[in-house]
């Protein structure tokens, strides 16, 4: 059974803005509540994760605006903010492509890795000449 392609406007979105399947879950979760004011320990509980990759996801959505610090005094929280509707619809679309695609979506994310992985090691690798 053939699955349907990913579109190639959420290919490339993920390609260039998603960097790992950790951040993607970390930016559905802060997308499906909106309103909900995020810490490093509320994020940690729902990623099974630690308290400090946590943070750093929720710095790494804030370095890609698609989230942001909270105003005083919660400024140790993190809330979803698009810094676009453009950016927000990206990511509306490829939250719903994620919930009916996720292994497409989670092979697309790590195939990037892969190839970076690989780029890096042969950066280190002898050549003859």
């Amino acid at each position: 059974m053939n699955r349907p392609p990913i579109p190639e406007d959420l290919r490339r979105f993920v390609l260039t803005s998603i960097p790992s399947v950790p951040f993607l879950e970390a930016l559905l979760l802060l997308r499906a509540d909106p309103g909900q004011q995020w810490t490093g320990e509320m994020l940690a509980s729902r990623l099974y994760t630690s308290e400090r990759t946590a943070e750093t996801l929720l710095n790494e959505l804030c370095r890609s605006y698609m989230a942001s610090p909270c105003e005083a005094p919660n400024a140790d929280c993190y809330c979803y903010a698009p810094a676009s509707e453009t950016l927000r619809e990206r990511i509306d679309g490829l939250a719903d492509h994620y919930a009916r695609h996720l292994v497409d979506i989670t092979n697309l994310i790590h195939s990037t890795l892969d190839r970076k992985a690989q780029q890096f090691a042969d950066a280190f690798r002898l050549r003859k000449d």
